[in-house]
């Protein structure tokens, strides 16, 4: 199941509720069949306490929910979770590897990293500078070569895998490329994140290592960047991430793991304010974002 997030209706209190759209492309609304499912987090709880899976605890409750247009639920997605902390992984893709030197005086750090057992995993960012569907990402006004990176985005709850999204790691490669150790400035900002459309669960992703990846880029209604990529592609498996993220780690209770990515535009491409990305993820779903400078 697909599982989105929308702005509170008058049934509750608080400013969210959770919308389930189920296989045949129909939508219920579960905060209207529980207020303790209000959010993505606490039907991750329910799942917990009663030893079922989130979508089990859906199934149950839906002949009490009521159904919503899928279209306007599309169109009023906010973020599907709002994770406590982002994490991502870099240099899990050949290409980013490529990309990586090409853009730095130091490419032996990342043919390191590339082949080393031990992977990159960064800190991306936190709630308030994360931002969901429909929303604006950011790119640094100090920056002259800024692009999206379009990942998988693996969502986990008290350390375990619950669910799969589509993530865009905004980045000022001009930065990064500088020096290695500017890679916080050049990942962590105003906007440097997005998330959604929604969380899909493991039982309708299935194989999260064999998932068509598309990125389109437009500018003035004219696409200027498209390409598509698969996971098959990853040298580094989310099993492995995920284990190397919870190493030593007190995790908070959700957060999301960016997985890394396999499209990136060519040097000659930087992201303008007004461009729209569009992230397209089989079992998922597509998260579109315009572009504003912060």
């Amino acid at each position: 199941m697909r599982y989105y997030r929308l702005p509170g209706g008058e049934h509750r209190s608080s400013s969210d509720s959770l919308v389930v759209i189920d296989d045949g492309g129909d939508a219920y609304d579960l905060t209207t069949a529980s207020d303790d499912l209000g959010s993505f987090t606490e039907l991750a709880r329910a799942a917990n306490a009663s030893n079922q899976t989130i979508d089990d605890i859906a199934r149950d409750r839906i002949p009490d929910a009521e159904q919503r247009d899928l279209d306007d639920v599309e169109t009023n997605a906010l973020r599907p979770v709002v994770p406590d902390e982002v994490w991502a992984a870099g240099v899990t893709y050949s290409i980013s590897e490529e990309a990586r030197k090409a853009e730095s005086g130091k490419p032996e750090v990342y043919i390191d990293v590339y082949e080393s057992e031990r992977p990159e995993l960064f800190l991306k960012a936190t709630p308030s500078r994360t931002v969901g569907p429909h929303d604006a990402i950011g790119v640094r006004g100090d920056s002259n070569w800024d692009v999206p990176e379009p990942e998988l985005g693996i969502v986990l709850h008290r350390g375990e895998v619950v669910g799969y999204t589509v993530g865009n790691d905004v980045s000022s490669r001009e930065i990064e490329g500088e020096n290695p150790l500017y890679l916080p400035q050049a990942k962590v900002y105003d906007r440097c994140c997005s998330v959604g459309p929604c969380v899909s669960t493991p039982e309708l992703v299935e194989d999260p290592h064999d998932l068509t990846m598309t990125l389109t880029i437009e500018r003035d209604e004219e696409v200027v960047y498209e390409g598509s990529t698969s996971t098959s592609e990853m040298a580094t498996s989310c099993e492995k991430l995920v284990d190397y993220l919870r190493r030593h780690n007190n995790l908070p209770e959700t957060l999301v793991l960016l997985t890394g990515t396999a499209l990136v535009p060519p040097e000659t491409f930087t992201l303008e304010e007004g461009d729209r990305v569009s992230i397209d993820i089989d079992n998922i779903g597509r998260l579109v974002n315009d572009t504003v400078i912060v």
